[in-house]
């Protein structure tokens, strides 16, 4: 029996039983309440969420316009058959039209990243008429089939054959890449040159796209430097092939800009949004030129789903998109992010396990070693800082994926108030410090041992 009352063993007995396991561990605070950036658990602790959901909670857990607009809409009109056209829809592409950077302009909605990211690459597909598909080799895109099959963070092994004509590109990796130049520095031009020599090889000479994430998250939230992704669009097209931008977590004022791309003035041939567009729930959304949705459709694409074009979901990117232009959120997002970097920078000045600090915006990593020395993964002491800080009532989440173990992802609403970052800066910093304590008694007691 947990605290309050609260029968904490039945729930996880009740769960074992009935609810299967898909690979990935359970969190272990079973949240009961979610409003703005606070979780509040079973056992009434309070939780300050720099998680944001999983990453999609842009604006803050039950913001007061959405929950007005799910009410409204799960009321009125909810769900339609596919091919019926609702105003909720015509709203929203009208609305996320008017701030696409030309020539992207027609949209249209599905429910999941994967979706997104499996339409898109039909797009491309049937506007070229061809097949082959370009991914970093730290990627994720999601879990469909073509999707799943562009992604190689994690998730390939056991499902048998993917998608044919899926080519790995070295993803760029400032802090742990072997292209280095004579004083040390990552060379990321090399790194391209090389990239491509081995896709040329690779390829049938059907190269349709190349699909990739502006800040790749699940591969351990890496940041290509200036100059990186101008250069591959500039590749791409040399060889007659689209670019398509995933920007589930990136997109929509998260990293400090309204799209993660408009940093390398870039433009990419067809956009996917997810997560932040629904603050919440579940809807996704596929942008493109009017050419292409010309060439797509004369090359046979179709894409309809039982949940394509719902109004509800709708109903809510519309007002999304609506908060983060009246509310200036790119700018605020850019304020609290140099505050929040700032704190982490001072951190990594005093403690030697921080290896790095990367990304922009509300959309950070930090990265623990064991010293900045050896750089060598410390995937058990950053799980350390994890749970030590969900004690002191911090929501972090950590990259655990083989390779990239010991990654702190930290995103929370960006909604985040000034003094709640102040606070989040000062549990993982009360974290470090006994973690850190308390490895290094253990160590003095081993020595003696």
């Amino acid at each position: 029996m947990g605290s309050m009352g609260y029968d904490t063993n039945a729930f996880w007995a009740r769960a074992s039983e009935y609810l299967m396991n898909t690979g990935m561990p359970y969190w272990p605070s079973i949240v009961k309440k979610a409003k703005g950036t606070i979780l509040h658990d079973v056992h009434g602790q309070r939780l300050l969420d720099f998680t944001s959901g999983q990453m999609s909670s842009l604006l803050g857990h039950g913001h007061p316009e959405i929950v007005e607009v799910v009410t409204k809409y799960a009321g009125e009109l909810d769900h339609l058959m596919s091919l019926m056209v609702s105003e909720p829809v015509v709203d929203f592409a009208e609305a996320l039209g008017k701030i696409l950077p030309p020539p992207l302009k027609k949209s249209f909605l599905l429910s999941t990243g994967s979706e997104s990211v499996e339409a898109a690459m039909k797009i491309a597909k049937c506007a070229t008429g061809k097949f082959e598909i370009v991914a970093f080799s730290a990627s994720y895109h999601g879990m469909t089939g073509g999707s799943s099959s562009a992604t190689y963070a994690f998730g390939r092994k056991g499902g048998g054959p993917t998608m044919p004509g899926q080519l790995a590109f070295p993803a760029p990796n400032p802090y742990r890449s072997p292209f280095r130049k004579a004083d040390g520095s990552y060379d990321w031009e090399t790194e391209m040159n090389f990239g491509w020599s081995m896709i040329d090889k690779q390829s049938v000479g059907s190269l349709a796209a190349f699909v990739f994430e502006p800040i790749l998250s699940a591969g351990g939230m890496y940041e290509p430097p200036q100059g990186y992704l101008k250069r591959l669009s500039l590749e791409v097209k040399k060889r007659g092939m689209l670019l398509i931008a995933d920007e589930a977590q990136t997109g929509l004022a998260r990293t400090g800009d309204m799209f993660a791309f408009q940093r390398d003035d870039i433009v990419p041939d067809i956009l996917a949004l997810s997560k932040t567009i629904g603050c919440g729930m579940a809807v996704s959304s596929v942008s493109t030129t009017e050419e292409l949705e010309r060439l797509a459709l004369a090359g046979g694409f179709i894409c309809v789903t039982t949940h394509y074009n719902d109004p509800l979901p709708a109903a809510i990117a519309t007002k999304v998109l609506e908060i983060l232009v009246r509310d200036d959120m790119v700018q605020y997002v850019r304020e609290r992010g140099a505050q929040l970097r700032k704190g982490l920078e001072k951190m990594k000045a005093k403690y030697d396990c921080i290896g790095e600090v990367r990304g922009r915006g509300l959309f950070i990593g930090m990265e623990i070693v064991t010293d900045r020395g050896s750089m060598a993964p410390a995937g058990e002491l950053a799980a350390a800082f994890s749970t030590k800080a969900l004690e002191l009532g911090l929501a972090t989440q950590v990259v655990a994926m083989p390779g990239v173990l010991g990654v702190f992802r930290l995103a929370p609403p960006i909604v985040v108030s000034a003094e709640e970052i102040d606070e989040a800066l000062s549990i993982m910093e009360e974290a470090f410090s006994s973690v850190l304590a308390t490895d290094v008694t253990k160590r003095a007691i081993a020595s003696l041992s």
